[in-house]
């Protein structure tokens, strides 16, 4: 196995392999992949070790034989993958995926952004209190779509749940499953999400749109969403959460339907959605706990959140 390192970007010890193989079923059949990229936990693995991660990543059943052909390995941050330690197995650690709220940002294109500014500056405050003691009380000003922020069933119906009436269970420590959407897809359905065990998980859309977030392009056409039919088969399978690193959760073309099918299933399940997500690169598939729980505002249906996971080795 040849060897071949990348500089990353503050990423320490991270490893990939790039390999062929091909699979015997002890069934029967067989199966081919040529430069496949898998996360391993470090440069020193072997053919056989590769094989089994291999075998473990995609859950393959009755294998008989693993060839592993051309293989070699990359220093580059993990995607995430069965059976590998992202942290290199020291513990747990924290993942941020809410964009920072700033002043003047912009989530959607045509709609207002974050003023924030001082109530009760420094200065203003130490005629209140005694020398060399001050504080500061900050002002923010925006509507409640900023940033990465929940919707709940209120958002889209008059009789929903609004902030104060979502239950923790549906919005902190949850079991979450994280579905990579592949590159250049739009529309996320059905089959795109039946390989994946959703029950009672934050189900998180990991499309990389994340990229044009504060852009005209974030908006564009070809932003990628969750269709209706996805949306059903999610409620009907028992989503808790779901949550998206695009635009929207819904088609946002002009020509699409004004009736946001996705949108309207999922809440009217009660099932939370978190939009403008942003770092699910760093998540594994799965076993991470993801939180997204705003303040409890009675009558409002969205609010910005700070949306992260805890990812255990």
């Amino acid at each position: 196995m040849t060897e071949e390192r990348v500089r990353g970007h503050g990423v320490v010890e991270q490893w990939r392999a790039r390999f062929d193989a091909e699979v015997s079923f002890a069934n029967g059949g067989g199966l081919r992949t040529e430069g496949f990229r898998l996360d391993i936990p470090g440069p020193g693995i072997d053919d056989a070790e590769l094989a089994a991660l291999f075998v473990r990543h995609l859950g393959l059943l009755m294998v008989a034989e693993v060839r592993i052909t051309n293989a070699t390995v990359i220093q580059e941050a993990h995607k995430g993958g069965r059976g590998v330690a992202p942290d290199g197995g020291t513990g747990r650690r924290y993942v941020e995926l809410s964009h920072v709220v700033r002043d003047g940002m912009t989530t959607l294109l045509d709609w207002p952004a974050p003023r924030i500014t001082d109530w009760l500056s420094r200065e203003d405050s130490r005629s209140r209190y005694a020398p060399g003691t001050e504080f500061h009380v900050g002002r923010i000003d925006m509507i409640a779509n900023t940033g990465t922020y929940l919707d709940t069933p209120a958002h889209r119906y008059a009789d929903g749940s609004d902030l104060s009436g979502v239950g923790l269970e549906r919005l902190a420590d949850l079991p979450g499953v994280v579905v990579r959407v592949p590159a250049g897809t739009r529309a996320v359905d059905r089959l795109m999400l039946a390989p994946y065990e959703v029950a009672g998980r934050a189900v998180l859309l990991h499309t990389g749109w994340d990229v044009h977030f504060g852009t005209e392009g974030y908006s564009a056409p070809e932003a990628p969403y969750l269709t209706g039919e996805g949306a059903r088969w999610l409620v009907e399978a028992g989503a808790a959460l779901v949550g998206i690193d695009a635009v929207n959760i819904d088609d946002m073309r002009p020509a699409a339907p004004g009736t946001r099918p996705a949108h309207s299933t999922l809440l009217a399940a009660g099932v939370p959605i978190v939009e403008h997500l942003t770092g699910l690169a760093a998540l594994p598939p799965e076993g991470f706990r993801f939180t997204a729980a705003p303040p409890m505002v009675a009558g409002m249906g969205t609010f910005p959140v700070r949306a992260f996971a805890v990812v255990s080795s």
